[in-house]
Parts: C-alpha cells; sequence; structure tokens
C-alpha cells in the first residue's frame, strides 16, 4: 500500500493507494462513516471494503475526509465533503493515467455509512458506472437518488440496524425500486458480518465465484 497526500479543496487529504493490479478492472474509491462519531479510513468495514475491490482488480484508494487524521481542514456537514471525493477522484484518475496505458478505466464509487451518502452527492459530479453503498445514511445527508447512468448499484443493509433504520433506507429506495441485500441479524458496524459482507460484495461483481 502506498500513502500520500492529495490537495483538496480544504488543504491536503490523506490517502492510501492499493498496490495497482497487473490488469485493472477499474478504479474503486471508498469513503468512510461519520468523522463527528469517530469514523476514519482505518474502520473495519470501510477496511473490508477496500481489501474487497483490490482483489477483485480494481485500482482501490481509501482517504480521510477534511479534519480526520493527517487530512486538513475542519468537517463540513457532509457538504465539503463531496468536494474532497471528487478531488481525491480526479486526482487518483490524473495518478493512474501517468503511471499506465488506461486511459479511461470505469469508476466504483462505494462508501459505507455517511460515506454512503456523501458518495451519493458526489456521483452526478463523477459519473462512476457503479455504486456499492454499506447501510447508507440516506436521510442524515439527504441523499439523492442515483442517477439513471449507473450501471451497477449494490446496496446492503443488516436488519438490525438501529444507527440507519431499515425503514427509512427502504423508503428512499422504493421511488426508483432499487433492490437491497439484507444481511439478517447484522447491526450498523456488521460485527461477525463482515465475511458475509465481504462475500456479497464479491458475488455482485463475480457470480459464483
Amino acid at each position: 500500500m502506498e500513502a500520500f497526500l492529495i490537495n483538496g479543496p480544504a488543504g491536503k487529504i490523506e490517502a492510501i493507494l492499493a498496490q495497482i493490479p497487473k490488469k485493472p478492472i477499474g478504479i474503486a474509491i471508498v469513503a468512510h462513516p461519520h468523522p463527528l462519531f469517530g469514523g476514519t479510513m482505518d474502520n473495519k468495514v470501510t477496511h473490508t471494503l477496500f481489501k474487497t475491490f483490490h482483489e477483485l482488480g480494481f485500482i482501490t484508494v481509501k482517504f480521510n475526509f477534511r479534519g480526520v487524521g493527517n487530512s486538513e481542514g475542519v468537517h463540513d456537514n457532509g457538504i465539503g465533503e463531496v468536494d474532497d471525493v471528487v478531488a481525491v477522484t480526479r486526482a487518483i484518475q490524473e495518478h493512474v493515467r501517468s503511471q499506465t496505458d488506461k486511459s479511461c478505466l470505469p469508476l466504483l464509487l462505494a462508501g459505507f455509512s455517511f460515506g454512503g451518502g456523501i458518495q451519493l452527492h458526489a456521483a452526478p459530479h463523477l459519473r462512476p458506472q457503479s455504486l456499492v453503498l454499506i447501510a447508507p445514511s440516506v436521510m442524515m445527508s439527504k441523499a439523492p437518488l442515483p442517477h439513471e447512468g449507473i450501471k451497477r448499484i449494490l446496496i446492503i443493509h443488516g436488519d438490525k440496524d438501529d444507527v440507519v433504520p431499515l425503514d427509512s433506507l427502504l423508503d428512499w429506495a422504493t421511488p426508483r425500486t432499487l433492490p437491497i441485500v439484507i444481511i439478517p441479524g447484522a447491526e450498523h458496524f456488521f460485527h461477525g458480518k463482515l465475511i458475509t459482507l465481504k462475500q456479497t460484495i464479491r458475488d455482485f461483481f463475480v457470480p459464483n465465484n
């Protein structure tokens, strides 16, 4: 893994890039849960996403939002954090173009909880081909529905989540009839369910693997 700093709108953004696969299938940008409740890129769900996408063959990046870890700036209630995602994504895309012969790899935006809500706001700016949202805080961030151009959308939730109630996610998803994968017995942080979470993501991208 390579740790580095990206120039962001509020200062330097701390990021970690996994080793670039020999034949990458895309670029995955992973966003962490709410900074004011201890969320960082080292969160176990966020790191599970990071590892899973790397194993699947994505050029994978996780990062700390402004004011978290070594990222400069202060928390901006989900507004400036969207700009952070855009800055990180564009910097990584430029890095990939300069380091490989891949000029236009498909983009995947992924996020857990607060990070999932932020990725929904960032999607119209970045036009990803795929979205992976784990227990996204759609109500807290007043997240928009995904635009029609996104080819793949995976939403995973636990039926015991008391942070982002399942009913709120269902209410949000109903207008687009977006399917939601429910992991029985899983609460918000997927304690004891990370292997199931990982396998669910793998099965979505590589059926019958």
